[in-house]
């Protein structure tokens, strides 16, 4: 045990000392953690190399990434507060504690997005020709225009509610434009309540562009909230108006269903979203102008305490601001287009079955189209020899062409089962509309294993060819959507390695019917046997340093959190495995401690793309592992989910994905963003060099052209990635 002076010595009390096998200190919060996350998200709205357009963007992802936190993260821990619940979580805070400190970095982060918005973006956006007017700016022109578009858009749906007793504070929609409104005077009725409440409709755009005369250029915008403050006192008519002030509500929107109590899950899950819009409140934001007196009230109404109060600088909204983004077309300001590429192993317009007879293909989503998936289930719908198909959906578009290929081989008599997790946050409501789509086409729509959601991405496509029949298949690290295969990192596999196939297909049977859990040849599956190799294989690298032999472990997850693993992981820095791990979000392991992880270096990469591939690759004696996953290295993805993870064996392929998935990332330093031990993050650049970053070395790589307006690093000045190409021959164009 660490004696008393060596404790109270070290530099951080914080940070662990070795032997403290039960010290929570051993564990970085994970919604601290994530808070950090967002904090590096909004880092890249500061980078001037990023287009003007995009940092606005970065800013609404941000605000958006804020709102999922209080709606999730923060509504669980008041709860647990609440009724007293024992928060279990490694690294030892209370539910108390952990609120505490999530306001303070909330606050930090909260003053710096208004500070970057007012103080930097709106002054060059200006500068470059696209103006948000607020009311001051107003000339008598404009003043005019919007007064009648006041008149004859917006007045004809408005609808206060003065707070009496005929009139109790309304229900207020989550995340909703409201205002609160002080008042003076009698109206028609004698009635001198005060303070009304007015809500504004949903079916009111946020943002107006104004005409190009009006704004005195082609790109003026003013918001509902300044052209509705301007002209309260219409809504009001004969009251003096003493104050008026933006509000939003925040409210849980973590939906609850005993699904062991229930006996139709879809319709229990549809009740349960009627409620999401109206959950216990969690935040209360308001514009810096509400009087003291109105945010107490407000407070009260909302059964909120003070510290649940958020005051801005701006609009309560921040997110409506990507109208600007979607609205301005400038292609200057953005980042700018390419046309994704198309492996070498694929031939454009060629026999999908036939290829994937001769070899796997590998896709590096966005840098790779993801098309040929697309064009895989469009040939097996047409196909008369192809029998049945298989798949998972998690998430995916609302128009999605995987949906249609999935109806059109339904219609043609294929036997079409879909595994659709009714439960994927936020997206409940698409996926119960996908479900009757599905079903009413003829396909066979089932909703998981109860207690475990279905997070596993696979497709399965049985094909009889002669007197045998051959599967095929595709397993990814992403959900089968076009457009986040366009906007994350993801890596799939297509495939007709026999044992492979049968493996997708018995983790289908598991998820359509009751039975054993059969062992599988190749892949992985929790909440089976993932977590287990995992730790094997860790485990295994330990005893190789222990034996004086190599050992290597790089793993990239979007989050870490998992005590299990990061205890083993601790071991094996303890033993002298090198390690390093490219984690995009939420990292609880404290890299760096000597005598407890200081071989483990953890860095977490954000740029264009939402960094979403799960890679881990183990040395193994020189034999080099290699495997894809759709989990994180998590307790509910480990434990409570079905998820599936496989291997890369192709030499070739298992080369391409360790170069182009794992050695550019530990090499970027543009973008990159290096974890400290006391849990803060340290850029990995100045952020002044115009050094081409890891997404965009991997665009110039695997797409099929360079970016136009891409900035090339003057002599000297920032590092070029540059990788080996994987695989000879010409590329072949095909459209995303």
């Amino acid at each position: 045990m660490v004696d008393k002076q060596t404790r109270e010595g070290r530099a951080d009390p914080a940070i662990p000392m070795p032997g403290e096998t039960s010290d929570p200190g051993r564990f970085l919060n994970r919604e601290l953690s994530l808070l950090e996350f967002h904090a590096r998200v909004l880092a890249q709205v500061e980078d001037s190399r990023v287009p003007l357009l995009e940092r606005l963007r970065f800013l609404s992802i941000c605000s958006t990434n804020l709102d999922e936190f209080f709606e999730i993260r923060v509504s669980g821990l008041q709860q647990q507060e609440n009724y007293g619940v024992p928060r279990s979580e490694p690294d030892g805070m209370s539910a108390r504690e952990t609120l505490t400190r999530i306001r303070k970095r909330v606050e930090e982060l909260v003053e710096k997005q208004y500070r970057l918005l007012n103080e930097v973006l709106l002054p060059e956006l200006e500068q470059a020709g696209i103006r948000l007017f607020k009311r001051d700016d107003w000339d008598d022109r404009q003043r005019r225009w919007i007064k009648r578009y006041f008149r004859s858009q917006v007045l004809p749906v408005l609808t206060p509610v003065g707070l009496d007793p005929a009139h109790p504070f309304p229900r207020v929609l989550n995340k909703s434009l409201n205002f609160i409104v002080e008042v003076a005077g009698e109206d028609a009725f004698a009635r001198s309540s005060g303070v009304a409440v007015l809500q504004v409709p949903r079916s009111l755009p946020r943002m107006i562009a104004l005409p190009p005369k009006i704004a005195t250029g082609p790109l003026g915008f003013v918001m509902i909230s300044s052209v509705i403050h301007e002209h309260v006192a219409e809504v009001f008519s004969g009251m003096k108006v003493r104050s008026c002030a933006q509000f939003r509500v925040t409210r849980n929107s973590d939906l609850w269903v005993d699904e062991e109590e229930v006996d139709d899950l879809m319709r229990a899950l549809q009740g349960e979203l009627r409620r999401r819009h109206y959950g216990d409140a969690v935040r209360l934001e308001v514009a810096d102008n509400c009087t003291e007196e109105m945010a107490r009230t407000l407070l009260s109404l909302l059964e909120l305490e003070p510290r649940d109060l958020y005051r801005v600088n701006g609009p309560v909204n921040l997110h409506r601001l990507s109208a600007i983004y979607g609205h301005a077309d400038r292609p200057d300001l953005k980042y700018p287009p390419f046309l994704p590429g198309t492996p070498d192993r694929l031939e454009q317009g060629a026999n999908l079955f036939e290829t994937l007879r001769k070899h796997d293909v590998l896709l590096h989503h966005p840098f790779e189209s993801f098309a040929p998936v697309v064009d895989l289930l469009r040939q097996a719908a047409a196909d008369p020899q192809v029998l049945a198909v298989k798949q998972t959906l998690y998430r995916t578009d609302p128009e999605s062409p995987i949906v249609e290929a999935l109806i059109e081989a339904a219609r043609a008599g294929k036997e079409v089962t879909v595994v659709v997790e009714l439960r994927a946050r936020f997206d409940e409501a698409a996926n119960i509309e996908l479900a009757r789509k599905l079903q009413e086409a003829g396909a066979s729509v089932v909703y998981g294993i109860v207690g475990y959601k279905s997070h596993a991405k696979l497709l399965l496509i049985v094909r009889r060819e002669g007197r045998f029949l051959r599967r095929y298949a595709h397993l990814g690290t992403g959900n089968y959507h076009t457009t986040t295969a366009r906007l994350y990192t993801d890596i799939g596999l297509m495939t007709a390695n026999p044992e492979l196939c049968e493996d997708v297909h018995s983790i289908f049977i598991r998820l359509t019917g009751p039975g054993e859990a059969r062992k599988l040849s190749k892949a992985l599956q929790s909440p089976f046997t993932l977590h287990r190799w995992i730790m094997d294989m860790i485990a295994a690298e330990t005893r190789q340093a222990q034996a004086g032999k190599p050992a290597r472990i790089v793993a990239k997850m979007n989050s870490l959190s998992e005590p299990g693993v990061i205890e083993g992981l601790y071991e094996a820095s303890r033993a002298g495995v090198e390690i390093d791990l490219v984690v995009r979000g939420l990292c609880c392991l404290r890299p760096g401690v000597p005598g407890l992880s200081e071989n483990i270096r953890v860095r977490s990469i954000v740029g264009r793309f939402l960094e979403h591939s799960r890679i881990f690759y183990f040395f193994a004696g020189g034999a080099e592992r290699i495997y894809c996953s759709s989990a994180d290295w998590m307790q509910r993805n480990l434990f409570r989910r079905v998820e599936a993870a496989f291997p890369i064996e192709d030499p070739e392929l298992a080369r391409r994905l360790k170069s182009e998935g794992l050695d550019v990332y530990l090499e970027a330093k543009r973008d990159a963003w290096q974890l400290q031990p006391d849990g803060t993050y340290e850029r990995r650049d100045t952020g002044r060099e115009l050094g081409t970053g890891v997404q965009e070395a991997l665009v110039e790589r695997l797409s099929e052209s360079r970016p136009k307006h891409a900035p090339a690093a003057p002599e000297g000045q920032g590092r070029v990635l540059r990788m080996p190409r994987a695989g000879k021959g010409k590329r072949r164009k095909k459209p995303h």
